[in-house]
């Protein structure tokens, strides 16, 4: 691309915005170090013999924003790369209507906006850019360096022992009463003839003493 059409873009970028012709997603994206991301880049018009240009801005657009061409999609040629690209890190293919820019082993540098941009005659007209933030750790990652607090130990008091086996009814009680009272008073009953036949017994071994002696006295007379 010539070095005056490049001026003429870099003058025009910090002017126009996004159009809807273009439409880029996501608008926003965090991806780890040395992972892969897909930029993607989808026309709304024809363009069966248009080019497709991706564009780099590193830092926030302002008048002395610099804008890096990384590489465009050619239908015949297919990938062209920029000067002082690594080119074994970027490729751009179609899918239809959509224009991927694909890049490998990103790195914190490679952070920054990026833009697909299509020349026309004489507009240029751009999308509304993906912001590409790359971090050596994300949110959902642990950090090595981080040192884990120890758990505080909580004190816990022990647990008074339940009682185990089936409760006592009311009514199981009131049978073991009875049944207690009832071998009380059947003991109770024992006894009392036993004392009786004991006593009976010992009136009549008395008799049976005093029988002979009677016989005996009546003989003498």
């Amino acid at each position: 691309m010539r070095p005056r059409l490049w001026l003429l873009l870099a003058a025009q970028l910090t002017v126009l915005h996004g159009s809807s012709v273009l439409q880029q997603t996501p608008a926003y994206i965090k991806v780890q170090t040395n992972k892969m991301v897909m930029l993607s880049c989808e026309a709304k018009i024809s363009l069966s013999n248009m080019r497709i240009y991706w564009l780099r801005q590193r830092q926030a657009p302002s008048s002395d924003s610099h804008h890096e061409f990384l590489a465009l999609w050619d239908s015949a040629k297919g990938t062209i790369h920029g000067e002082e690209v690594e080119q074994e890190k970027i490729a751009v293919f179609r899918d239809a209507s959509r224009f991927i820019l694909n890049l490998t082993s990103v790195k914190p540098e490679d952070s920054g906006i990026y833009f697909c941009m299509i020349v026309g005659s004489p507009e240029l007209t751009f999308g509304k850019g993906t912001q590409l933030s790359v971090v050596d750790f994300l949110p959902t990652t642990a950090q090595p360096t981080k040192k884990s607090t120890p758990k505080k130990r909580v004190c816990r008091l022990p647990r008074p022992e339940t009682q185990k086996g089936p409760l006592c009814s009311p009514i199981t009680l009131g049978l073991l009463v009875a049944g207690v009272l009832v071998l009380l008073v059947s003991l109770g009953v024992a006894i009392h003839l036993c004392c009786r036949r004991r006593r009976a017994r010992l009136r009549f071994m008395k008799q049976l003493r005093l029988h002979p002696l009677e016989k005996c006295s009546r003989m003498d007379y």
